[in-house]
């Protein structure tokens, strides 16, 4: 294969990709019905140079971060992606790593799920991806964005306030839960680097661990400190994508109370902010 290959391959996948599915406007005069590259720059987080240099063949071995960006951009498949993988001169991830990558099914779920503050992460707690009204809610996630490794390391929860019994419970169901995933995929060598990172970075990782904490994380009650609007509690649940490994996590409020109109609320002073 050569970079050419890589470039044509981009630009194809580029042009069969509608800006409106991607949360884009389509307004204006479009030479083509899919995206420009500077769509494809702001969705992947890579710079439109480089970009160009990657499609016109003129960029070489792009990395592993790289190309997982494009492919998610792109919301290509599972075979597209290890196809991309391979003309970027890189093996596909191999199945014994935990998975990463964003279905175009996820994506679209996470499409009609606009209005609600919406995050999704893999079994190690990395965030992937996240929707506006989820950082009109959390703010933004940081340069750190494991949420295990904040918490224990950073002692960064973000906006979430807890009670010291639910901080409690909290640690304990994410520990079982890490050692789940990491039980699961035990050939994946960034969870044995994340455990012994933790482990010589906070007592308390280091007491859960070693006292053999077994579960799964899968739903909380929580109180977010908006800096607008205060506190409010909402349902946070976190559901598994059958197929994918990857896991969804949302907040949502019953409908009528006051914690969904405070949710509404920070969900339009959000999409506000994020405008201006």
């Amino acid at each position: 294969m050569t970079t050419s290959d890589f470039g044509q391959a981009v630009r194809a996948w580029r042009d069969r990709v509608p800006p409106e599915s991607a949360g884009l406007p389509a307004a204006g005069h479009r030479r083509a019905a899919g995206l420009r590259r500077e769509e494809l720059a702001l969705l992947s987080g890579i710079s439109v140079d480089y970009v160009t240099r990657l499609e016109q063949g003129r960029a070489t071995a792009p990395s592993a971060q790289v190309v997982e960006a494009l492919a998610r951009a792109l919301r290509l498949s599972g075979p597209e992606r290890a196809h991309l993988f391979r003309l970027a001169g890189l093996a596909p991830p191999g199945r014994g790593l935990i998975p990463s990558h964003l279905t175009p099914s996820i994506q679209r779920l996470l499409d009609r799920l606009a209005g609600t503050p919406v995050a999704v992460s893999d079994l190690l707690w990395n965030l992937i991806t996240w929707n506006a009204p989820w950082v009109a809610l959390m703010g933004e996630p940081g340069s750190e964005r494991n949420i295990i490794r904040r918490h224990f390391l950073l002692q960064d929860d973000g906006r979430i306030i807890r009670t010291r019994p639910e901080m409690e419970a909290y640690e304990t169901e994410m520990v079982g839960d890490l050692r789940t995933a990491v039980g699961r995929y035990p050939d994946d060598p960034r969870g044995e680097r994340m455990i012994a990172d933790l482990r010589a970075g906070s007592e308390r990782f280091a007491e859960l661990w070693n006292s053999g904490v077994l579960g799964v994380h899968t739903s909380f009650r929580k109180t977010i400190g908006h800096p607008a609007v205060g506190p409010v509690e909402l349902d946070c649940d976190v559901l598994d994508a059958a197929g994918t490994d990857l896991r969804l996590i949302a907040y949502t409020a019953e409908p009528g109370s006051e914690a969904a109109e405070k949710l509404a609320l920070i969900t339009v002073l959000g999409t506000q902010t994020l405008t201006s």
